[in-house]
């Protein structure tokens, strides 16, 4: 196949590829303050359109579920943008009342199309309304969160801290239902729930995904992984499933080519 994005390769690092989820379509984004949409036909690839952000080099972008917005923070901004596909418009959200964070990054989209969820510092996750971006609660782990994942029916949260520990949340209540040990991990770095909610995996620092079943994870306090993955000797930055639940790919990007599918 060839590039995705041939038809304007990015200037800076890539931070963001993403498959739009129901059209023939894959976005782009990345430090060179742009976000890239493409026609993905295998033969040219051919661009639909760009959207350049001023000084706002991205940190992340996404599709919301419906794939009508695109969602983008900034790598040093407390603000983020929506970016209206239906009628073209770039819409900035300044400020969330109550989100009091100097740097808004990291963030997660629930999958039925609810809510987002912003990663701030110090612990805090603050949950938003994906219809109006207002601030709907906020909830925090004990010491920092590196990584957060909502499980397919967007019911509970898995929040992974940098301490190792895995806090799962109520999504209606905003309660923590249980939390519980990565089994080994020094840092927590990047979590996934599988689509048919049986498995989350854990990546860690030092290279190790654990996966554990999700029944597991509700009962005990150090349950025991069904594997551990040990194929990267670099910190495990990205682990996600397929579809069906069949394969896990656990990534580190501080190598090149650390991309293992199990």
């Amino acid at each position: 196949c060839l590039p995705a994005n041939q038809e304007r390769l990015a200037n800076g690092r890539l931070v963001t590829v993403q498959f739009h989820p129901c059209a023939q379509v894959v976005m782009t984004a990345g430090h060179d303050r742009s976000v890239s949409l493409f026609q993905v036909d295998g033969i040219r690839n051919p661009k639909i359109q760009s959207i350049y952000l001023e000084s706002f080099p991205i940190y992340k972008a996404r599709f919301s579920v419906d794939g009508e917005q695109v969602i983008a923070t900034g790598t040093h901004h407390s603000m983020f943008f929506v970016y209206d596909m239906m009628a073209g418009n770039i819409i900035p959200i300044p400020k969330v009342r109550g989100v009091e964070e100097k740097f808004l990054r990291n963030f997660e989209l629930s999958p039925d199309g609810s809510f987002m969820l912003l990663i701030g510092t110090s612990g805090y996750l603050h949950l938003l309304s994906m219809k109006t971006k207002e601030l709907i609660s906020t909830m925090k782990v004990n010491g920092r969160c590196t990584a957060t994942a909502f499980t397919p029916d967007s019911s509970k949260i898995y929040s992974y801290s940098k301490e190792g520990e895995v806090f799962i949340w109520d999504v209606r209540s905003r309660k923590c239902l249980h939390k519980f040990e990565d089994e080994g991990s020094l840092e927590g770095k990047c979590i996934a729930v599988s689509k048919n909610n049986q498995y989350v995996a854990c990546g860690s620092s030092s290279g190790v995904v654990n996966l554990y079943t999700t029944d597991v994870c509700l009962k005990e306090n150090r349950p025991k992984p069904v594997k551990a993955i040990m194929n990267l000797v670099t910190s495990a930055t990205c682990v996600a499933f397929n579809p069906t639940t069949e394969i896990l790919a656990v990534a580190s990007r501080d190598t090149d080519e650390a991309v293992k599918l199990v």
